[in-house]
């Protein structure tokens, strides 16, 4: 396969996002909570004059938010022409993927089931590759 992915660390697993779909990596300082939207959307915060829409990643796959560092990074790709900063838990290094995708295997839960495009070998080992739309759109339990 041998596509370019940001390495990162969402809700304590080692997981990737495909590196051409990443504008950039930023700090996140603050966000601004928008009234009545759904838990996995944190709220939103500007990049350059511009609005992002901030998805708490661990949120939008099922599970609950862990508080936040103080030097929060957040994977900024842009959808359909909106732009959003994907929370990780770390963003730490470019890395290849060495295989093709395989099925995640059961015991990690639907939202990783949902969320992802599979399970592809990396440098540093097993790594759950990420569905960028899918995460975006929320938890399995919103999305039905």
């Amino acid at each position: 396969m041998n596509d370019l992915l940001l390495m990162c660390m969402v809700a304590g697993r080692r997981a990737a996002i495909p590196a051409i779909r990443v504008q950039s990596v930023i700090e996140i300082e603050d966000i601004t909570p928008i009234p009545g939207a759904p838990t996995f959307i944190r709220g939103l915060t500007a990049l350059r004059s511009q609005a992002l829409t901030v998805i708490d990643c661990s949120v939008a796959l099922g599970f609950e938010t862990a508080p936040a560092p103080p030097d929060q990074r957040a994977a900024v790709v842009e959808i359909d022409g909106h732009l959003y900063a994907l929370l990780v838990d770390a963003a730490y290094d470019v890395g290849e993927a060495l295989s093709d995708p395989i099925e995640v295997p059961g015991g990690f839960g639907a939202g990783w089931q949902a969320a992802t495009r599979g399970m592809v070998e990396t440098d540093g080992g097993p790594t759950l590759l990420i569905d960028v739309e899918a995460l975006v759109s929320g938890p399995v339990s919103q999305a039905a």
